[in-house]
């Protein structure tokens, strides 16, 4: 279905003025330091420097909560609800028509890490085999946050959650290397700690014809049992010890890192967060893990180096 926005308005609520690169509209329901609320108002604000706009298009996530109890939305563009699985579909649709009308805007994605990792990855994999023009985006809280907090294939080892209460035994997932894989013309890490390198990624992205996928970092306090005030932190931390490192990678083939690890240790990370157990992790494994994945990455971007 399709929210039909009443602008500038929630239910119950007084109007309150929002610029033209509001694509998230003040008043929402979300949770204070919520990452992927961030993420929207990062990615509205790249929108309108470049002079685009946008339908989202959302399957069944926190995303789709935010916009609220229909007739009235948070969201300052048009917005498709999906099912769980078939956002890519739907969004290959809507953006076969758009082109082939010559109609101006992007199509996005803009999806969980359960509806991308797990339940919608075979709509995903066949809009990207088909080289679909959208941009997707996955704001990855490593849960299925609106359900009540249960694991996902983007869950950390060792993290608890509502359905691994001891933590969870398996690695998370390598969603960037299944992308790679299909030799899509970009794709790219983001984070809300670094506002230009989100930036210079979401131009990159929207001037590139195609299948694009992004992978955004995105703090749940709720799930993460964190301090709000801690979220921006956090992911910094994460890019800084090389848990998170922010990369793109070009038609699958050539590599690009944006930010280098500081040496921060990823200890730091895990202590502020109650979903982590001291007992339930091992800080010496994850720094191998960290030490490992940027070695690796050099080696791909040393030997396939983006020119761009």
């Amino acid at each position: 279905m399709t929210a039909t926005a009443v602008p500038g308005r929630l239910q119950n609520r007084p109007t309150i003025p929002c610029s033209e690169e509001c694509l998230l509209r003040p008043g929402n329901t979300n949770c204070g330091g919520c990452g992927m609320s961030v993420g929207l108002t990062m990615l509205g604000r790249a929108l309108a420097d470049a002079g685009d706009t946008c339908t989202l298009v959302i399957p069944a996530c926190c995303g789709i909560v935010t916009a609220g109890a229909f007739p009235t939305t948070s969201y300052g563009v048009p917005t498709i609800a999906t099912t769980f699985a078939s956002s890519s579909a739907v969004a290959s649709g809507v953006a076969t028509i758009r082109d082939l009308n010559a109609e101006p805007g992007q199509v996005i994605c803009w999806a969980g890490d359960g509806g991308t990792y797990d339940i919608g990855l075979a709509t995903l994999s066949a809009a990207a085999e088909r080289n679909e023009n959208i941009i997707y985006i996955c704001y990855d809280n490593e849960i299925y946050g609106n359900t009540g907090g249960q694991r996902s294939s983007a869950t950390p080892a060792g993290a608890r959650t509502s359905t691994t209460p001891r933590g969870k035994i398996e690695d998370k997932k390598d969603i960037m290397s299944i992308m790679a894989a299909h030799r899509i013309p970009y794709a790219a890490t983001l984070s809300i700690a670094h506002p230009d390198d989100f930036a210079n990624k979401i131009s990159t992205a929207l001037s590139t014809t195609g299948m694009r996928f992004l992978l955004l970092h995105s703090p749940c306090p709720t799930g993460w049992k964190s301090d709000p005030g801690d979220s921006v932190e956090l992911v910094r931390l994460a890019v800084a010890s090389g848990l998170f490192p922010l990369y793109e990678v070009y038609d699958g083939a050539s590599y690009k890192i944006n930010v280098e690890p500081d040496g921060s240790d990823p200890a730091e990370y895990f202590h502020r967060q109650r979903r982590f157990e001291d007992e339930e992790i091992d800080l010496n494994a994850a720094r191998r893990a960290c030490s490992d994945r940027m070695q690796r990455l050099h080696a791909l971007a040393k030997q396939y180096p983006a020119d761009r």
